[in-house]
């Protein structure tokens, strides 16, 4: 049979696609693309905002009209939250949820042998226990390979649905993360991109995060280790100190969501930090390396914002060295305790505002890029576009050089930074004539 597999939402969900992209190849299935007219149609779902539900309906519908009699497994975080409106859908075989989602293989087969009928709905509670991955030696579809350190969260931000989506805050085990680690690196790639729900809570057997790098730092072929996001209240001083050390692994870039600029709303947010303890971490890290990218994410529009609140969140980001930020509009979730807050913002408010952050959010990534015009930077060849061959640097600018260079995917380049272009987000680059033999 022939299965196709699509991952919305973050990181950690194209990290499990890759790893049952494989677990299903092992198991004598046809892997295909999503054109290639599948049986199976595997899509790993995202609830975070009202978007990701719309899109997952939109999403369905079109496999449905493209590829005509195939099967669609949902799974994963939309599963656990809307098993019931799910089955609903045209041809939904499978919901899954995210504690057996990974089973997936074995539930399809069950179903194939035993025959089609009603959608088969498995969603049982989420153990609060330390898990292991099946290993995934190589990530087909992603150079820089997605690997999951954690899952789940016990913050319960006032605004987030992913405590229930995903369940209690668990790592993985220590000694399963650092051999898929370990596989991935020996089938060629060489960044790895940790990523998990909560990241800074890991915590196995007495290691942490910090334990989980300075392993990973001696694998032998590996040059890039990156940081997926991190909350700033679980970042340890010896994640980004080593950062003052220039042939440490771990990459010059630091995701951190901030969420709001404004004490009052952070309040209502239930997060755990002031703008004075955010900012204090941001400038430590600088300390540390003044090249690192730093980026974060923020809410606007998040219920009783007023303007001064909004001015005051503007204004804190303008002046944080930040590299960019993700912005993204307030969205109301089923089971977030923010549901129930008074004072909503009205959508055209929410929207200008969002607008007024974009922009300031592509000046700053614009002056962060310009810094390193007429440099020669190491860049991680992705993917070959009509326009150019992309990648990027370890800091995370994206870089474009000239289509017909010489260079292939998951290639280490050293490049010569010539100029930015901020109508499309890409700086621009030529390959170094000094260009060594291997890894930049």
């Amino acid at each position: 049979m022939r299965v196709a597999f699509y991952s919305q939402g973050c990181r950690l969900n194209h990290s499990e696609i890759a790893t049952l992209n494989q677990q299903f190849s092992r198991a004598g299935y046809t892997c295909v693309p999503l054109e290639q007219a599948p049986d199976i149609v595997v899509i790993n779902t995202c609830t975070v905002t009202e978007n990701g539900d719309r899109d997952t309906r939109r999403l369905v519908h079109r496999i449905v009209r493209q590829s005509g009699d195939v099967k669609i497994a949902l799974i994963g975080c939309q599963s656990q939250i809307l098993k019931d409106k799910l089955t609903d859908l045209p041809a939904v075989q499978w919901v899954i949820g995210n504690a057996d989602k990974m089973r997936l293989v074995s539930i399809i087969q069950t179903t194939v042998t035993e025959g089609f009928g009603a959608p088969v709905v498995i969603v049982p509670a989420i153990p609060e226990a330390s898990f292991s991955v099946p290993i995934t030696n190589r990530d087909q579809h992603h150079v820089r390979a997605n690997i999951k350190v954690q899952d789940g969260c016990n913050f319960y931000c006032s605004f987030c649905i992913i405590p229930f989506a995903r369940g209690p805050a668990r790592s993985r085990v220590f000694s399963n993360l650092l051999a898929e680690a370990h596989q991935l690196v020996m089938h060629g790639h060489y960044e790895l991109v940790l990523t998990g729900i909560n990241m800074g809570t890991y915590s196995d057997s007495g290691h942490t995060l910090v334990a989980v790098l300075d392993a990973m730092e001696k694998i032998p072929g590996l040059c890039r280790i990156r940081l997926s996001s991190i909350e700033p209240t679980t970042i340890d001083d010896r994640i980004f100190s080593r950062l003052i050390d220039t042939n440490s692994k771990v990459c010059r870039y630091a995701h951190i969501p901030v969420q709001s600029g404004c004490d009052a709303t952070l309040k209502r947010m239930r997060r755990k930090y002031s703008m004075a303890s955010y900012r204090h971490q941001i400038e430590k890290i600088m300390q540390w390396n003044p090249d690192v990218c730093i980026g974060t994410d923020v809410i606007v529009g998040f219920p009783g914002e007023s303007e001064a609140e909004f001015m005051e969140t503007y204004s804190n980001l303008e002046q944080l060295p930040l590299a960019y930020f993700h912005v993204f509009p307030y969205s109301e979730r089923q089971m977030a305790h923010s549901r129930k807050f008074e004072n909503p913002v009205a959508q055209p408010v929410i929207q200008a505002r969002a607008k007024r952050l974009r922009i300031l959010s592509a000046q700053k990534k614009a002056a962060y890029c310009k810094r390193y015009v007429g440099q020669s930077m190491g860049v991680l060849i992705e993917q070959k576009k009509e326009y150019g061959w992309l990648g990027h640097t370890d800091n995370f600018i994206s870089v474009c050089v000239p289509v017909h260079s010489t260079v292939a995917r998951n290639t280490l380049v050293s490049c010569q930074l010539t100029h930015y272009d901020s109508e499309t987000g890409l700086m621009h680059g030529v390959i170094d004539s000094s260009q060594p033999d291997g890894p930049a």
